[in-house]
């Protein structure tokens, strides 16, 4: 596909919202945000610094007052990986959010050395124009880049998964913009380079004098910077398009990329996957997008577990069905969301703790409080303990 292939939809005149995702998550929270705004559904009063979340779905019924008076005028922006899985993924939302009367720019932003400066060039007309800036990964050095561009007075983070609570406690703290599992190491030659676009970039995700910051999370935010919007997502998208699910009897699996990403070890990994199934009859293992085959395929010859796939996020994949009526997980996303997503059914989630025998010697210093408090704030799961290498949760 070129530069501007997958760009159908788009419309000739500047959209006065531009929304930048890099992961197929990012994109359905873009939707889920869209959906929000427009019809009001899933929003709640204004929160600023330290108002918890409402407790699950049942609280989420209210409606902000701070929600603009009409919907948005929506383009979203794929900056496209290169990992093939991720790609397939971000197409298939791409249709839905055309099917929505969204526009989509494709946006091959990795495809050469030359790409960068081709994207950046040909998004700078739009960005100076847009009146509103969406982002799912304030992280991501590219969208760092963009906002030093945009003269946007409205901007919005939605959720990239469990970074969000990182971004946001950083954001308060006044803290440089670090992932999580890298904190705690030494900037490396690229981060030092990249450290005053970095730097500009957080000064513009602090609220200012006719600048708006917006928060759109089904995470816990407890300590948002003052004058920082939150607004709740209870995922009234996607429930209302899809399901509800037909379940099935026996149990399902979600991967997760910790091993990839170096956090735990991959023998102790494969071990608590297999000590995990045995105890509770799993028959399905959905894999993480950023999970390699070599693994998958160890995992699938000695736990005889069927791996899946996913073409779309997994909030998309268990609303349509069929999906286990329990669901077990490891700390991740997904212990905040599919409990929304699946909200009026009978599925149960269940999160195993990661023990710290798992973690790797290279593992970040935050890594262990990090995943326990991602597990602790989960609503509506039911709590697993730590796996060993003999005895079930």
């Amino acid at each position: 596909m070129s530069p501007r292939a997958g760009s159908a939809g788009t419309t000739p005149r500047c959209p006065r919202t531009l929304a930048f995702v890099e992961s197929p998550v990012q994109l359905l929270n873009v939707l889920e945000w869209a959906h929000a705004h427009t019809s009001g559904a899933g929003l709640v009063p204004t929160q600023t610094r330290r108002t918890p979340a409402p407790d699950g779905p049942a609280a989420a019924g209210g409606r902000g007052a701070a929600a603009p008076a009409a919907g948005p005028d929506l383009t979203l922006v794929v900056l496209a990986p290169t990992d093939p899985m991720t790609r397939g993924q971000l197409r298939r939302m791409a249709e839905l959010a055309r099917d929505e009367g969204h526009g989509v720019r494709w946006e091959e932003a990795r495809g050469g050395t030359t790409a960068p400066f081709h994207t950046i060039g040909g998004l700078t007309r739009l960005l100076r124009r847009a009146e509103r800036v969406v982002m799912g990964d304030p992280f991501s050095r590219y969208v760092q880049l963009l906002l030093t561009i945009t003269r946007a007075h409205e901007l919005v983070v939605v959720d990239d998964g469990t970074a969000t609570m990182e971004f946001v406690a950083q954001l308060a703290r006044g803290e440089r913009l670090v992932r999580w599992h890298r904190k705690g190491g030494r900037p490396g030659p690229r981060d030092l380079l990249f450290a005053p676009v970095s730097s500009a970039a957080r000064r513009r995700l602090t609220p200012a004098a006719g600048r708006r910051v917006e928060i759109f999370s089904s995470m816990p935010v407890e300590e948002a910077p003052d004058g920082v919007t939150v607004t709740w997502n209870d995922f009234a998208w996607t429930r209302a398009r899809f399901g509800p699910p037909r379940l099935t009897a026996g149990a399902d699996m979600v991967g997760t990329s910790l091993v990839e990403t170096g956090v735990v070890d991959g023998d102790r990994y494969l071990e608590a996957v297999r000590t995990l199934a045995g105890a509770h009859r799993v028959t399905r293992y959905f894999a993480h997008r950023r999970e390699s085959a070599a693994k998958l395929h160890r995992l699938a010859g000695e736990t005889g577990l069927e791996i899946v796939r996913p073409d779309l996020p997994l909030e998309l994949i268990a609303r349509r069905g069929p999906i286990g009526r329990t669901v077990l997980s490891f700390p991740s996303t997904v212990v905040h969301t599919l409990p929304l997503a699946l909200a009026g059914t009978e599925v149960k989630v269940a999160v195993c703790d990661i023990d710290p025998a798992w973690l790797t010697a290279t593992a970040s210093p935050r890594a262990q409080g990090f995943l326990s408090g991602v597990t602790g704030t989960a609503k509506d799961v039911h709590r697993l303990a730590a796996v060993d290498a003999a005895p079930s949760c």
